[in-house]
């Protein structure tokens, strides 16, 4: 990997970073949970400021309708069917080639959290080795516990942000730890903050927090979310720890508004399960789901718990298929056009054992198109 410091003249200038703060950055490793509209920001503007490993996780797919927001992909990605996570490391290994890449196509869950976070799926060097932050990029709050969860357990900061309609938001969670279990230097007090359960004890209840679906969504608030929990990020890894905002963001810019929520104190007067009971209900699985509705894409994921960690037979279940349908598939997934009752529906399958029902918001209808096409 070249050391040449030249590309990053510009940010090496700024107070508190420098080289030193610069060998940091390509001394450091990143989790990017999700590589949807805020991860491929995220990923982009890390691997341009030269952090030096990039784990990238997401379950999904590439679509035409992503590319409003989805800085990393272009519409030779839709039509080729690339997962994002891959399609991302192949644009960052155009774009910084000091920067690792490691591409997981796979869904976030209980079941791998903590081996995505401890090093279990870097590459090389990195391997084995515990990633030095999680960064947020995910839809959903039971992903957003989970990550939370690995973090206060392991030590290892989280950086949260989240953006639907023109709002967002974005904090980061430097965990308070039991001595000698952090996996971050100087993780104690005065810089320590609050969790993201100690802030929201529990998700809004199904139906009452908008989504894509229901409020759409607007790039620039995309943007200026991700581009924030960037900023958060280097001052982590740059160990400008007493630069990281002890506030929560939230802005709205269709009503013109940028606030920081003063949240500090959240973890003294409360009783948190994670931070103060170190009850981690997430990551051990008590919480988690089979099936997840996706942000703004009438569809359903399955998780198949028999079929993960296996290897679909994709040739055989395609010939099964292509008597319903247009079938597509490639190394990495199968997908078929599928007309079951009169409804169209379109059914991708992961190696993973995974599935996702376009068509649908209702996970009794995807159950029934999975069992029916690709079995119980």
């Amino acid at each position: 990997m070249s050391q040449n410091l030249d590309r990053y003249h510009r940010q090496m200038l700024l107070p508190g970073f420098g080289e030193e703060g610069q060998r940091k950055l390509l001394g450091s490793s990143a989790l990017v949970v999700g590589c949807g509209a805020l991860g491929t920001v995220i990923a982009n503007m890390l691997a341009r400021a030269g952090v030096g490993h990039l784990l990238i996780v997401d379950r999904d797919f590439i679509e035409m309708t992503n590319l409003q927001r989805q800085v990393l992909f272009d519409e030779a990605d839709v039509a080729n069917a690339i997962p994002k996570a891959q399609a991302a490391k192949n644009k960052i290994n155009g774009i910084n080639s000091d920067v690792t890449v490691t591409a997981v196509v796979e869904d976030v869950n209980h079941t791998n959290m903590e081996k995505l976070a401890l090093g279990g799926y870097s590459e090389g060097a990195w391997a084995g080795k515990p990633v030095d932050v999680i960064v947020d990029g995910v839809d959903n709050f039971e992903t957003r516990y989970l990550a939370n969860d690995c973090a206060v357990k392991h030590g290892i900061p989280y950086v949260y942000g989240g953006a639907v309609g023109t709002v967002g938001a974005s904090y980061a969670v430097l965990p308070h730890t039991e001595s000698g279990d952090a996996a971050w230097e100087t993780a104690q007090t005065p810089n320590a903050t609050p969790c993201l359960r100690c802030i929201f004890e529990q998700a809004p209840p199904p139906g009452l927090n908008p989504t894509c679906d229901t409020a759409g969504v607007i790039g620039p608030a995309v943007s200026i979310v991700s581009n924030y929990q960037v900023a958060e990020t280097l001052k982590i890894l740059t160990g400008n720890l007493d630069r990281v905002s002890p506030t929560m963001l939230n802005l709205d810019l269709w009503a013109n508004t940028f606030r920081q929520f003063k949240v500090a104190k959240a973890y003294d007067v409360g009783d948190c399960r994670c931070c103060k009971h170190r009850t981690f209900e997430f990551l051990d699985g008590k919480f988690g789901s089979s099936t997840t509705t996706l942000c703004g894409r009438n569809a359903v994921q399955i998780t198949n718990k028999e079929a993960a960690g296996g290897k679909l037979d994709f040739k055989e279940i395609g010939k099964r298929l292509e008597a319903h349908g247009t079938v597509k598939l490639n190394k990495f997934m199968l997908r078929a056009d599928i007309t079951d009752h009169g409804e169209p529906y379109e059914l991708t399958l992961f190696t993973d054992g995974r599935a996702i029902v376009k068509g649908t918001k209702h996970a009794n209808v995807a159950k029934g198109v999975y069992a029916k096409y690709v079995g119980a």
